[in-house]
């Protein structure tokens, strides 16, 4: 069965359009097709008849900024952001490996679809990931995005423990120049798909960062995964050779 593809209710008209536009341009509007590119059908998570398995959530402490989680009125702290690397050029990302969460999966380019949305990874290959090769290359200047599966039908895909990431977990992501960037988590966040934050997820940075996208939150027959699951990571160093 073909993994649906899903508009949000503010997706802006003409998405199609972008597909022409510089990726410093396109990657804010881009947030209309890439919020869906998670959502599965998720009959996994429906009951087996004993119990229903959820993929984790991450903790209040572990968000970007604590702006609306301050119960007692104090004023928000944004996340320290890890020392900055030397980005790196670009380079096509092959691999990902998240050591805290067990993920080491192979990367594949994600294009647009006839819609203009972003393609998925094959729902049918659970441990593969993919990379928007519109936008930034990991490591290289700005934000690259890569996503993935939460789950499918037949169980757990390669993201499914992403919302149990921490601050200051490492990302490491292979590239075909031979370089390995690494990444340091500084956030996790937790967005209702209805008021995704585009701009902050999307939007120019100057450094080199990178931001893991995958569904999450409450599940809905009907609708599927009402939220996304975001992880936030900025370069901190590389390896390999110059």
């Amino acid at each position: 069965m073909p993994l649906p593809h899903y508009r949000p209710p503010d997706a802006p008209d003409g998405a199609r359009d972008d597909a022409r536009r510089p990726p410093s341009h396109r990657v804010g509007r881009m947030a209309a097709g890439i919020l869906a590119v998670t959502v599965v059908t998720g009959v996994w998570l429906l009951r087996d008849g004993t119990q229903e398995r959820e993929p984790p959530l991450p903790t209040a402490a572990d968000a970007v900024s604590t702006a609306g989680r301050n119960p007692d009125g104090g004023r928000p702290q944004e996340a320290v952001l890890p020392p900055r690397a030397t980005p790196l050029a670009a380079a096509d990302p092959e691999r990902i490996r998240i050591p805290a969460i067990g993920v080491d999966a192979s990367l594949m380019r994600l294009g647009l679809d006839a819609a203009g949305r972003l393609q998925t990874p094959p729902e049918t290959e659970r441990p593969l990931a993919g990379w928007y090769a519109g936008g930034a290359a990991p490591g290289a200047p700005g934000g690259a995005v890569l996503a993935g599966h939460v789950d499918t039908r037949e169980g757990p895909a390669v993201f499914y423990r992403l919302g149990g990431l921490h601050k200051g977990d490492r990302i490491e992501v292979d590239r075909a120049d031979g370089r390995t960037a690494v990444f340091t988590v500084y956030g996790i966040e937790v967005y209702d798909k209805r008021e995704f934050p585009t701009e902050r997820v999307y939007g120019a940075t100057p450094d080199a960062e990178l931001r893991v996208i995958t569904c999450g939150g409450e599940f809905s027959k009907a609708a599927g995964y009402l939220a996304n699951v975001v992880v936030y990571a900025r370069l901190t160093g590389s390896a390999g050779p110059a």
